[in-house]
């Protein structure tokens, strides 16, 4: 019998053998987790797990590996003032994660990477995950953020100013104007409200997405209805999304996917000793 062709990057797309054939010459897959949270009147709500999705496509590609199937879900408690949002309590988020890595583990793939789409917003409950998963198998184990990988890259190719490269802003319209275009109505983006250079005195992130806006910081929650009614005037949005341009998009992406190859490289040359965890019903 002749050896499986590898169809597709993607697990749920493969036939079994053919992902058992693949095992025995490499064993990285990547996890893209996203979201289901509002980006505004102009973006799709499932632009997080876009990011998860066309990053992890483009790391894959670069690195040869395979990806398992994107998880729509993350930590959006925050956008809960808009309708649409579904998201997940933390530790159930990390839950979910550790067992998809369980499986993946007990298959064969010493090496799970967690592609987060949702950026930052679920840093902290992957980062648990991988954690846990790494302790009962000794697996690699890793989390890459698709807002943080790249961040001096996307920066450079930013046209708006320190402060507006936020939440469906340009990088993020950039993104799903590139790859889902079908789903953007420009028409409804926004004008940006952010003066340029204001900084607030107390910036609540301990870390961003915008190098150029880097600086001392606190972490303060905000409820849901907070959140909506102080973006109301920007319709859910943070950042400039009318600055936003397709290429611009397709160069994140591929940078973005540039920076999880690399990572990938070094995760390849690190020894592991697999303990496959048990089936779970």
């Amino acid at each position: 019998m002749t050896e499986p062709a590898l169809i597709s990057r993607w697990i749920h797309e493969l036939t079994w053998d053919v992902v058992e054939a693949r095992l025995k010459k490499d064993d990285v897959v990547l996890v893209p987790i996203g979201a289901t949270e509002q980006h505004g009147h102009h973006a799709p709500i499932m632009l997080d797990t876009a990011w998860a999705i066309t990053s992890s496509v483009a790391a894959a590609e670069i690195a040869d590996c395979l990806i398992a199937p994107p998880m729509h879900y993350g930590w959006s408690y925050g956008h809960m003032g808009f309708p649409g949002t579904i998201g997940l309590r933390a530790e159930t988020l990390t839950a979910v994660a550790v067992e998809i890595g369980q499986c993946l583990v007990r298959h064969g793939f010493g090496r799970v990477i967690y592609v987060n789409g949702n950026r930052m917003a679920n840093l902290a409950p992957l980062e648990i995950a991988a954690v846990e998963l790494h302790l009962e198998t000794g697996a690699f184990a890793a989390v890459v953020d698709c807002g943080l990988v790249a961040k001096e890259e996307i920066a450079a190719l930013m046209d708006g100013p320190p402060g507006t490269l936020g939440h469906a802003g340009e990088s993020e319209t950039a993104m799903v104007l590139a790859h889902y275009p079908h789903l953007v109505r420009m028409e409804n983006a926004p004008p940006n409200r952010q003066e340029e250079g204001s900084r607030p005195k107390l910036r609540e992130l301990h870390i961003t997405l915008d190098p150029r806006q880097e600086g001392n910081s606190w972490y303060v929650p905000r409820s849901p209805e907070a959140f909506r009614e102080q973006t109301i005037g920007r319709l859910g949005v943070v950042g400039d999304a009318r600055r936003a341009t397709a290429e611009k998009g397709v160069a994140m992406v591929q940078a973005i996917g540039r920076g999880i190859a690399d990572g990938i490289a070094d995760a390849r040359s690190r020894p592991v000793t697999i303990q496959r965890p048990p089936i779970r019903g």
